[in-house]
């Protein structure tokens, strides 16, 4: 094996601060946040490892990747973590006539780049900027939106990216002929070797991550043709210089290093970004005593006390188109909106529209009323379709950059767990069965589907989902399947368009006789809970029902989960806990355990800043990383133990919750309670 060192996993203090390319590109979600990410007293809830985050999208892979495509016998890598000595060795190698860099750094001023590649041969330089996107298109035109008067908002940040490097570069190295490329995923190639994504490995020593390419993996294999595309974005990029001028960028540019530099905080401006704003406090934060840079921004901006920011924001309207309207109208909180600020199109049956729901959740803020709303009418009726046994399934899935197999693109689907409860028409539940594949390398999909439909075939019972991603996934494996050469392949195929419907692209429609219910759909048709603040999440609705259903309480509140209740990972589990603070049932996935409880990791073995990321997989984004943690990094048998444990356990709860859903509506519609749905809303 041979070794690449990560260098963008840790960096060391200097005593000049650079506006980087990741600092502008936080500059261009929001100057302030420059700030606020310079200054440790402030709460920040983005990923605390970078590291982590680009093993679950697959950067390091593709990196690496694109190293291999681009190295030569003139190729060097700057490993230089310090600033200077990394500039010098740059400078020096680019006095050769022909040399290829990685990990280059420049600098200009105040302001410094790493490429993640740089070809120079002659008086011309390529800068090349390699990204774990997808890209479908065949050169630069796909940048652009329809019209080609407009960059495509789908790569918009990436642009951005090369156009702050290329700037920099040509400030730093007037001299040379500047050329300019993204490289990406080719969603159009298809690996024309077995194991391509297994060549990469990533290891931790001394602290610092390493990439090792698996040369006897690589020697069999060879890295095939080509499945990431090189597309030059000179005729893009004048498009972001000459949208404020290039005199105007400039400036901009150097006042974000100025006051990067000095420290200094840019003046906030509210606008709908501030909706995903990561400098807020948690409950823990808080304790912590750290400071909230949301709040600051719009205490600041608005004049108001922070008691005043209690208050819903227009932002927690459910799948509001408005915001930006509203912000611009002097609207920021839910209070400040009537009925007049909303179209309402009344649904043409008993159930909810998507305006009708938002007025419901606004006119509940406006009377103050925190009661549950739930039509029970209507949804007896769809209660009435369905057919005992119900099964509730969950899919967890992962999309890897680099194909598992020969003939798969990138970002191929791959589904790596599912989980699968049951309630039987006496109202009895368990958890029937799951399943779990996380062997490296190994491509999962069509056993995974063997195993699913075994766990469903048996009856004809309803099947549900939460949400619409278990219907896309089969409806990609059925793709996957048409053109592998699996044996069974029409089997599966056919039993799969039973239980799904035809996704929108399809040419060839179908409805499954056991179509899938989605589960979701229904909460949105025929409930409102205020607690949920608008979402349907199901992590937002589960810890709803179960604060709201004396019913469900009186079945939880003792140890009957993996006991009474069939559970393949869980034993007398209570999952009614109340919360001395609030008073209020604790959410269920708060409740999963710390994925390293009782056992003592070595940071050797695995860093305790990985550690703190994996302790708790309670939810998706989690599940995807620790996939691409068992997929990619070399770790012990201990360690992929637990986290097979944790993934396992909350996959489970997934599932759990559709029941713990679907019990709580039970109960209510055999209340008999008649509510009318038209009469709230207008009453």
């Amino acid at each position: 094996m041979f070794v690449i060192l990560v260098s963008m996993s840790m960096s060391k203090p200097t005593k000049s601060r650079y506006l980087t390319k990741s600092r502008y590109q936080l500059a261009g979600e929001c100057p302030t946040k420059l700030y606020y990410a310079s200054n440790p007293e402030y709460a920040n809830q983005s990923l605390e490892d970078s590291f982590l985050e680009s093993l679950a999208e697959g950067g390091f892979q593709v990196g690496e990747l694109a190293k291999l495509y681009e190295m030569d016998s003139d190729s060097f890598e700057v490993e230089g973590l310090e600033i200077e000595s990394a500039v010098k060795e740059t400078e020096l190698l680019l006095e050769k006539d022909k040399v290829t860099i990685f990990e280059a750094a420049i600098r200009y001023q105040n302001l410094l780049i790493r490429a993640d590649i740089l070809k120079k041969n002659g008086n011309q330089i390529e800068l090349i900027e390699v990204k774990a996107k997808s890209f479908a298109g065949t050169d630069e035109s796909s940048f652009l939106n329809v019209r080609g008067d407009q960059i495509n908002s789908a790569y918009s940040s990436y642009l951005e990216d090369v156009a702050f490097q290329t700037f920099v570069l040509k400030k730093a190295y007037p001299q040379y002929r500047i050329k300019s490329y993204l490289m990406l995923a080719n969603k159009n190639a298809k690996a024309t070797v077995n194991g391509l994504n297994q060549i990469f490995k990533i290891t931790q020593e001394n602290g610092r991550k390493q990439i090792q390419i698996d040369e006897p993996i690589l020697k069999k294999t060879g890295l095939g043709e080509k499945i990431l595309i090189k597309v030059c974005v000179d005729s893009v990029l004048p498009f972001i210089y000459e949208a404020e001028g290039m005199a105007v960028y400039e400036k901009r540019i150097q006042d974000l290093a100025t006051s990067y530099e000095a420290n200094t905080k840019i003046q906030p401006t509210i606008s709908t970004t501030c909706n995903s704003c990561e400098f807020t406090c948690t409950e823990s934060d808080v304790a912590e005593g750290k400071k909230d840079g949301f709040l600051e921004c719009w205490t600041e901006s608005l004049g108001l006390p922070k008691e005043a920011f209690a208050k819903p924001l227009v932002f927690e309207l459910w799948n509001s188109r408005k915001s930006s309207q509203y912000l611009r109208e002097s609207k920021y909180f839910l209070e400040d909106l009537s009925e007049e600020d909303l179209t309402i199109n009344p649904s043409e049956d008993d159930t909810l529209s998507t305006s009708e729901r938002q007025w419901l959740q606004l006119k509940k803020v406006l009377d103050g009323d925190k009661s549950v709303y739930l039509n029970t009418v209507g949804l007896k009726v769809e209660m009435d379709r369905w057919k005992f046994p119900l099964h509730f399934i969950d899919f967890e899935t992962s999309t890897v950059a680099i194909p598992f197999y020969q003939g798969m693109s990138p970002y191929e689907e791959v589904a790596f767990q599912f989980s699968h409860h049951v309630v039987n028409e006496d109202g009895s539940v368990e958890h029937k069965g799951q399943y779990l594949s996380t062997e490296p390398g190994v491509f999962p999909n069509f056993d995974f589907v063997r195993h699913l439909k075994k766990e469903l075939e048996s009856d004809d019972g309803t099947i549900f989902r939460y949400s619409n991603h278990e219907n896309t996934i089969l409806n990609r494996i059925i793709e996957q399947l048409d053109e592998s050469m699996e044996p069974d392949k029409q089997e599966l195929i056919d039993w799969i368009k039973t239980i799904t419907h035809s996704g929108g692209k399809n040419e060839n429609t179908w409805v499954g006789d056991r179509d899938m219910v989605d589960l979701c759909e229904i909460v949105k048709k025929y409930h409102y809970d205020p607690r949920t603040k608008g979402s349907n999440s199901i992590k937002a609705v589960l810890p709803a029902v179960l604060n709201s259903s004396s019913y469900l309480q009186s079945i939880y509140n003792k140890p009957i989960y993996g006991n009474e209740i069939k559970s393949l990972n869980f034993k007398d589990k209570v999952w009614l806990e109340i919360d001395p603070f609030t008073k209020e049932a604790t959410n269920p996935y708060d409740q999963l355990p710390d994925l390293f409880q009782g056992i003592e990791i070595p940071e050797s073995e695995l860093s305790l800043a990985n550690q703190n990321k994996l302790a708790r997989l309670n939810d998706g984004g989690a599940a995807l990383t620790a996939f691409a943690f068992l997929q990619f990094m070399d770790c012990s048998e201990r360690v992929r133990t637990k986290i097979k444990e944790a993934l396992l356990k909350y996959c489970e709860l997934d599932t759990l919750a559709m029941v713990f859903i679907y019990q709580y509506f039970r109960y209510e519609v055999d209340l008999g309670k008649q509510i009318d749905s038209r009469q709230l809303l207008r009453g």
